[in-house]
């Protein structure tokens, strides 16, 4: 990674040297920067590259745009050490940019998967903490405002991975027992995304182990609508295994301290 040149995607897209902002150009140039930073230093094909930033219309003049995109790009990320250098230009596989990486992104990957070692090693506040510091990486949507169908399909996958991170933090929230401090939290979470079973299932764990069963059966009876009216399936199993135990008043879903007392 070129040494100074920080770039970050978790978020509207940003790149920095030295804690000074590159300016990137138009919105079509920084997709183009946001979609060759994705591929991690493999080639592009011109056409490719046309696909991801502008779908099945693109522009008449688009062999222009994109050469003009690629020299304002190198204009603005060349300018670093010769030992750090940073490159973008044409190979004979495609355009190709080196020596840069997306720094947001490396850092929440080595963020979790220390939090999964700690998890696995039942340190769950160092866990949680981990995972509040990946979740806290995110500034915005994923390459926020930036268009294309590239981007756009990235965008989902890591609007998922950003659910996932905070489902971690909140289960070791709960394993904490926080449990009054996930349930603003939660209730939110399940509002916006109100068919996803995970949050729906540490909503009603929450809801139990605070001393309100009564609640947890109701979230558990407005996610099975919820997901009737939608899809017209059932809950899953996981769901449904929680709501059988919350109804027997199983002795295992309340914390040791809990059960010592």
């Amino acid at each position: 990674m070129a040494e100074g040149l920080r770039c970050e995607l978790l978020g509207p897209l940003r790149a920095s040297r030295g804690g000074v902002e590159v300016p990137l150009g138009p919105p079509r140039q920084r997709a183009v920067l946001a979609v060759l930073l994705l591929q991690d230093g493999r080639p592009m094909t011109f056409e490719a590259l046309v696909d991801a930033v502008w779908g099945e219309r693109p522009p008449a003049q688009v062999r222009n745009l994109v050469q003009k995109y690629v020299s304002g790009l190198r204009r603005a990320l060349a300018p670093e050490t010769a030992a750090g250098t940073v490159r973008l230009g044409w190979t004979g596989s495609g355009y190709r940019l080196e020596g840069a990486g997306i720094d947001d992104m490396t850092e929440r990957a080595a963020l979790l998967r220390e939090a999964v070692t700690a998890r696995d090693a039942g340190q769950l506040r160092r866990a949680g903490e981990l995972a509040a510091r990946a979740e806290a990486l995110w500034r915005g949507e994923f390459a926020e405002g930036l268009t294309g169908p590239y981007l756009a399909a990235e965008r989902r996958r890591w609007a998922e991975k950003r659910l996932t991170v905070l489902e971690a933090r909140m289960e070791a929230q709960i394993e904490l027992g926080r449990y009054h401090e996930c349930l603003h939290e939660l209730m939110r979470q399940v509002t916006a995304h109100p068919l996803r079973e995970r949050l729906a299932w540490l909503l009603m764990l929450a809801l139990y182990r605070s001393g309100r069963p009564a609640d947890a059966l109701l979230a558990f009876e407005e996610a099975r609508r919820r997901i009737a009216e939608e899809t017209g399936a059932d809950p899953g199993p996981a769901l449904r295994a929680l709501h059988e135990r919350i109804l027997r008043q199983d002795p295992g879903l309340l914390p040791e301290s809990a059960l010592a007392s």
